[in-house]
């Protein structure tokens, strides 16, 4: 039988086929439901959810949708945001995702989306349709026994004091009501961060329950002298005893903070709770100070720190003037696109009072070269020229070029995304 791939959105058979599918595709059970299947279809936007077909069974998967990327300075750009991406064992090797890739990407282009972004499962999937890595993540493990704080520590004294205000435990309801406005202003101050929908919130907090079993979390929340939520930690603890003494470990599942001195407080509360000797923390930006907030930061250690946002250029003058420059220069930049959505040459011109960049002028030669790929992690500034340069992924025309590559793409924190989508 042949395969028709098709749009699902307002399917009910199809969406719920579909679904099924994505649960098959990431070995998560399929039985889903009606119950189940019903809410996420009405929950979930499945306006541009692909599914290719053997008969009335969907074998592959593939979603997207309108997100909202934070780049260095502020700047935030539309994003063309990918995932649900699964191909049924029985039907790989057959250009399904190519297929559904290729049409998502020319229609992202054709809205105006300026760049496309995901998570990837695997690696070696996505480079060969123009995506590089472009924002790291770090598993840590901390010994609290082991770090050297002090059990007199309290809120508002010592390394917490610069934070003022007060933290308070709150239920999902209070974070729900008091969080999202607090996210969107950490957000537009961290580079690779995305937006955050209201079923994003109500799945965090639990009113919302597609994974089970689900656990209720502990939420701190911060507020200012004023009142204002500043930051958020949520996280959650085991019940681990040796004979009488306590081995609990803390999971915190997010941590998200409006300056540094409340993401210090966040971190130093949760690492001073009583019968807490053990902490993990996931998804945690690479640059965090969870380290130094101990005494002993070797108490510390990476478990696991890998790539997480990966991300695509679909415009690349539109991409490069949304962010911020530190430095003054101007560069040609050759651009390799495997699919040819956005190959060529561009002149950007850029400093700390803004920039401009468009299709080079006829005879300019190239400055540098590289991929989409190499250019994604350029951008948000989690690599430098440099070391692309070292790794063979840049190549350099004109003497000096990587150097001025670097002095302009500088960041002075390492891009992060929080989020799973």
């Amino acid at each position: 039988m042949s395969l028709d791939t098709r749009f699902v959105a307002g399917d009910d058979a199809a969406s719920r086929a579909w679904l099924r599918a994505v649960h098959l595709g990431f070995l998560s059970p399929p039985d889903l439901s009606d119950e189940v299947l019903a809410e996420r279809v009405a929950r979930m936007d499945l306006g541009r959810a692909q599914g290719a077909f053997d008969g009335d069974r969907c074998v592959a998967t593939f979603r997207s949708f309108d997100q909202r990327l934070t780049v260095p300075g502020g700047g935030t750009v539309a994003a063309d945001a990918i995932s649900s991406v699964t191909v049924t064992a029985t039907h790989r090797r057959r250009g399904l995702l190519s297929g559904m890739m290729a049409a998502d990407l020319a229609a992202a282009k054709e809205r105006g989306d300026v760049v496309a972004t995901l998570i990837a499962a695997e690696y070696p999937i996505y480079g060969r349709f123009g995506f590089g890595p472009a924002t790291t993540a770090v598993t840590w493990r901390v010994d609290v026994t082991r770090a050297g704080l002090d059990p007199r520590w309290a809120p508002g004294a010592g390394e917490g004091a610069g934070a003022g205000g007060e933290l308070a435990f709150v239920d999902g309801a209070e974070v729900r009501k008091a969080a999202p406005e607090m996210y969107d202003r950490f957000r537009l101050g961290q580079a690779g961060a995305i937006d955050r929908s209201r079923l994003f919130w109500e799945r965090y907090t639990g009113e919302v329950r597609w994974d089970e079993p689900w656990r209720e979390p502990f939420h701190v929340l911060h507020r200012d002298a004023d009142g204002v939520p500043q930051g958020l930690a949520t996280f959650t603890t085991d019940d681990a005893w040796a004979g009488m003494l306590p081995k609990n470990t803390a999971t915190v599942a997010g941590l998200t903070a409006t300056s540094p001195a409340v993401e210090r407080l966040l971190w130093r509360f949760v690492l001073s709770l009583d019968w807490v000797t053990g902490l993990v923390s996931s998804r945690t930006a690479p640059d965090a100070p969870l380290p130094a907030v101990l005494p002993d930061p070797r108490a510390a250690s990476v478990e696991t720190q890998a790539d997480f946002l990966w991300l695509r250029p679909l415009d690349v003058p539109r991409m490069l003037r949304a962010r911020t420059y530190p430095a003054a220069g101007e560069l040609a930049i050759e651009v390799r696109d495997p699919l040819g959505l956005v190959s060529g040459r561009y002149l950007l011109a850029a400093g700390p009072e803004g920039a401009d960049c468009a299709p080079a002028p006829a005879g300019r030669a190239a400055d540098l070269t590289l991929s989409t790929g190499a250019l994604a992690a350029l951008y948000l500034g989690d690599v430098t020229a440099s070391s692309l340069a070292a790794f063979g992924d840049l190549e350099e025309h004109t003497s000096g070029a990587t150097a001025r590559a670097d002095s302009l793409f500088h960041t002075g924190r390492r891009p992060w995304c929080p989020d799973i989508f």
